[in-house]
């Protein structure tokens, strides 16, 4: 106990910058791969289907392991559970850059993500544990970088290495900082998080994996498939039943794999509702833009990626400020500002058409990226602090699965919602041009028949854009009232210690 006191006393930064270099690039990993899948299909000669299992395999690896977290926190000493994360992450790069078939990069793929899988709840479980309450906001907001800047430098890096080098420098570029992170944190880690003899629940290993990675498949495979598809309604069922039966299993043991009663902490609760809504909310830009800018527009990878760098490069410099506000004057004034600021500039999105310039979507999107660097960060840490030291890793592995899982519903809704739209505006368009059709234009060229049903289906697809940023920005707005509900976790100095003290559901104070 006292060395982890006086470790809280003086936080091990050193220690923390390892962690984040190691979160940093499995995070910009997931998102690096996006832009090379063409290049791939036509290297090893797969369809979109098959190529697509690199994104959707690593996501479900990552919705299996991440509720798993919070065992593996209690039971393992962080620098073991890092290292063996990092092992892992490295081999998995290191195969991926070798890969002679697409088997083999899938596999790679598999094994990068069961590494990248623990890194973000240890990480956060160690900045829980190294800074006292009133330091968190400070130190959250820094680890925010990492949440934020690296997925969306992904799509931007990676469209200008594969725009000029093989798709396999994407993983010889990542190697050499995985392998220097591995290296380092065999020599320079410390043991700072609480252990205890904690058993593993096969069954609940098994629920939770048909749970989280049955609703995780079904969701993401909504958009492609369609809803009537048996493979998507039918692992969403059985994703739902398992996960009830998971639920029941943990609220009956002495020690679950995912503490489920943390719920019972009203400023946790309402933390993850207003994380949930946003998490589908902020999922609208991030799938509407590029359909928007490169279908539509004609507009580059390339360009479409640097649309989107000064928003990252705003969210990153917003992100250590908005902690230390946080810790001034807590999160609900920020998540209040920031929610109205995302509104407004969502709603201007659902306005965009054919003539928007480039200029204006770069700052819009910008706008929108500063508004939401003042919500998430700040609304999670004001939860996760009114939980007990020993739940902390209970907390942190829930707030990371709900995010799986609510940014895969919130990606199949929007997208139903947009080809819905969608379709329902061509016909509309269709049956219009072909009542004011002159009789006389019925013989026009099959170019110029071709250029008109392509204009058509632009302008429809458009209106679906616009309507599907609408019901984004609806979302928002619930998002916007819960936050008038946030209290302030006071402070409770007894957590500066390594004792199981709880802040108690009553002990907030309103701001």
């Amino acid at each position: 106990m006292s060395e982890t006191n006086s470790i809280q006393n003086k936080a091990p930064y050193g220690m923390i910058i390892i962690l984040f270099i190691g979160a940093f690039v499995a995070i910009l990993n997931e998102t690096l791969l996006n832009v090379a899948l063409p290049s791939i299909m036509e290297e090893f000669d797969v369809n979109a289907t098959a190529v697509q299992w690199l994104s959707t395999g690593y996501m479900l690896i990552n919705g299996i392991l991440i509720p798993a977290s919070a065992f593996l926190i209690l039971r393992f000493t962080n620098k073991q559970l890092f290292i063996t994360a990092m092992a892992l992450f490295t081999a998995g790069t290191l195969l991926a850059s070798l890969a002679p078939t697409f088997g083999v990069l899938l596999a790679a793929r598999m094994i990068q993500a069961s590494g990248s899988a623990i890194m973000m709840p240890l990480l956060m479980n160690v900045m829980l544990t190294a800074f006292p309450v009133e330091k968190r906001g400070t130190a959250m907001g820094t680890f925010g970088l990492v949440m934020i800047v690296a997925p969306a430098l992904g799509p931007t890096l990676s469209g200008w290495i594969v725009e000029h080098y093989s798709w396999r420098t994407l993983f010889d570029i990542v190697l050499p900082f995985s392998i220097l992170t591995l290296v380092l944190s065999v020599f320079k880690l410390k043991n700072i998080t609480p252990q205890r003899a904690i058993k593993l629940d096969i069954l609940s290993i098994v629920l939770s994996s048909i749970g989280f990675g049955g609703l995780l498949y079904g969701f993401s495979s909504a958009g492609d498939k369609g809803w009537d598809n048996p493979l998507v309604y039918g692992t969403i069922a059985a994703g739902a039943i398992a996960l009830i039966v998971f639920t029941l299993r943990q609220l009956r043991m002495d020690d679950p794999m995912l503490e489920f009663r943390i719920f019972k902490y009203p400023m946790f609760a309402l933390s993850s509702a207003i994380a949930i809504v946003i998490a589908i909310a902020m999922f609208s830009a991030m799938i509407l833009m590029p359909i928007y800018v490169q279908t539509i527009r004609g507009i580059s990878p390339m360009e479409s990626g640097l649309l989107m760098l000064p928003g990252a490069i705003v969210m990153g410099i917003m992100s250590p400020i908005t902690g230390r506000l946080f810790d001034k004057y807590g999160a609900r004034t920020l998540a209040v500002i920031g929610l109205t600021i995302t509104i407004v500039t969502t709603y201007y999105f659902s306005r965009i058409n054919m003539d928007t310039s480039y200029t204006n979507l770069v700052l819009l999107y910008t706008f929108r990226m500063f508004g939401m660097s003042m919500v998430m960060m700040p609304v999670m840490t004001n939860g996760l602090n009114q939980l007990p030291m020993k739940d902390n890793p209970h907390g942190t592995a829930m707030n990371n699965t709900l995010q799986q899982v609510s940014g895969a519903i919130g990606s199949a809704l929007l997208i139903t919602v947009m080809n819905n739209r969608t379709e329902s505006k061509a016909e509309e368009l269709a049956a219009n041009a072909m009542a004011n059709m002159d009789p006389s234009a019925a013989q026009q060229s099959a170019q110029a028949a071709a250029e008109m049903k392509q204009q058509l289906l632009n302008e429809a697809m458009l209106d679906g854009i616009n309507f599907t940023f609408f019901i984004s920005t609806l979302i928002a707005v619930i998002a916007l009232v819960l936050a008038f509900f946030i209290k302030r976790v006071k402070p409770h100095h007894a957590d500066k210690h390594v004792d199981e003290t709880v802040v108690k559901p009553s002990e907030v104070v309103t701001e």
